[in-house]
């Protein structure tokens, strides 16, 4: 195998993370346990010693992309970095990766993580370093503690894993079970964050709101029970989570958001189709009307919450009528936002060996009129915001000088030009104009408390 030819220990990394938040976060742990390792980060992979490519599984395409990458590591000079290929391809497809891409020196799963220091000592040393198992215990424990935090808004992983085995999904194969980190290991790790000038605090997992765990009086808690805990910490201002299953929608969690004022008012809560028949065949547990019934009860707790939600168009056996039954539903709860696939076909998935599959052409075309109605609801929600005065966290600079972005309450963009002001502050606007994906604001010259 064409190992990593320099001969001495990668000083520079620079990580590449495909895919969902979840990546996002292990991107961000990896890197602060390389930080204290004593390397450096790179501002790209073009002149780091290691490159990681924190890979997504959910999508052929994204697999695809993977390797392309992988082909494009060979300098003009011939070297090449110490190339690691981590997260759920990773998992997928183990020692098979090395095998097609044989530049690859360390192949590292979603939950052997904590182990890429090792895994890089014997790559270094010319020995295979291949780890994709998924151990009972904890890779949080191994992890650093969190550093101090350049910008205000921050992820925080609070369970993994998935046991609703829907048939188009390799989640519950790539990252195992459902596992819930323990309330006190999340509020110690909100804390840190927030000690180091994070304000917002986005809670991750693949069914978040599946969460379970012991408070400090050893009381079993849901999420909600969590975020109330969360909103205790003075400093933090925002509370989000994502991605949740309409199945563990619970009474409690509905009624915080409700009457918890940091918790915001979006729900990221996936349907994946308005059909019946085909959310039996996904193995969705839910079904259209009891999924409109969850919606009705959030909206009487929070009657200003922005919805969200995923669609998979094409899945095998969908007739013209059950797609239109997911247009249907879409016009019924309007949501703010959406993310819409064609299905891909993922093996060792049951719907990959289903009868029935759709042709390209069909996929295309029903996709092409999910975004259209996609995109005229979320213009239509953002329209509905100008006039309105609410807050802002501002996170970012703009394009053009003094110009500020920050989001919403409903998880929407807004940029205003405010050279006064700073990256963290919460700040008082009023909307003043609306695009199909940002909004334009305006000061109100106060700053929010």
């Amino acid at each position: 195998m064409n190992r990593y030819d320099a001969q001495k220990t990668p000083a520079t990394f620079h990580v590449k993370s495909f895919g969902c938040q979840m990546n996002v976060y292990d991107g961000e742990r990896m890197a602060e346990m390389l930080g204290e390792r004593g390397m450096t980060a790179a501002a790209d992979g073009a002149e780091a010693d290691l490159v990681i490519l924190n890979t997504c599984h959910i999508r052929e395409k994204a697999v695809d992309k993977v390797y392309s990458d992988i082909g494009r590591m060979t300098r003009e000079d011939g070297s090449r970095p110490m190339i690691a290929v981590a997260g759920c391809v990773a998992q997928a497809e183990g020692g098979e990766i090395q095998r097609r891409a044989r530049n690859v020196d360390i192949v590292v799963g979603p939950q052997a993580y904590h182990r890429l220091p090792d895994l890089i000592d014997r790559a270094g040393r010319g020995e295979q370093a291949v780890d994709t198992d998924m151990p009972l215990a904890s890779k949080f424990g191994a992890l650093p503690s969190r550093p101090r935090q350049a910008r205000p808004s921050a992820f925080l992983t609070i369970m993994e894993g998935c046991d609703k085995f829907c048939t188009y999904c390799v989640v519950p194969y790539t990252r195992g079970a459902e596992i819930s980190r323990s309330c006190s290991a999340i509020l110690d790790e909100a804390k840190a964050l927030v000690d180091g000038g994070v304000g917002e605090i986005t809670l991750l997992g693949q069914n978040v709101n599946a969460w379970t765990g012991e408070d400090d009086k050893g009381r079993m808690q849901g999420m909600d029970g969590l975020v109330r805990e969360l909103a205790k910490i003075d400093a933090l201002k925002r509370i989000r989570y994502t991605t949740s299953h309409p199945n563990d929608m619970s009474d409690g969690l509905i009624a915080a958001h409700g009457d918890e004022a940091k918790l915001m008012p979006f729900l990221h809560l996936p349907v994946q189709s308005g059909n019946d028949r085909v959310l039996k065949a996904m193995n969705r547990s839910h079904s259209a009307d009891s999924y409109l019934r969850i919606i009705e009860r959030v909206r009487a707790a929070r009657p200003d919450i922005a919805l969200s939600g995923d669609f998979i168009v094409g899945f095998p056996g969908e007739t013209d009528a059950e797609f239109e039954d997911t247009l249907k539903i879409m016009e019924q709860v309007r949501y703010a936002q959406c993310y819409s696939f064609k299905y891909s076909p993922r093996p060792g998935t049951p719907a990959a060996d289903m009868d029935g599959q759709i042709p390209a052409e069909v996929m295309d075309e029903r996709l092409a009129r999910l975004q259209s109605l996609i995109n005229r609801h979320q213009a239509e929600f953002n329209a509905a915001t100008v006039g309105r005065r609410t807050d802002i966290l501002l996170e970012r600079k703009g394009r053009h000088p003094g110009q500020l972005i920050g989001k919403t309450p409903w998880l929407q963009s807004v940029h205003v030009t405010a050279p006064e002001l700073s990256i963290g502050d919460m700040v008082e606007v009023d909307i003043i104009s609306a695009g199909p994906n940002s909004l334009a604001g305006q000061p109100s010259r106060r700053k929010a408390a």
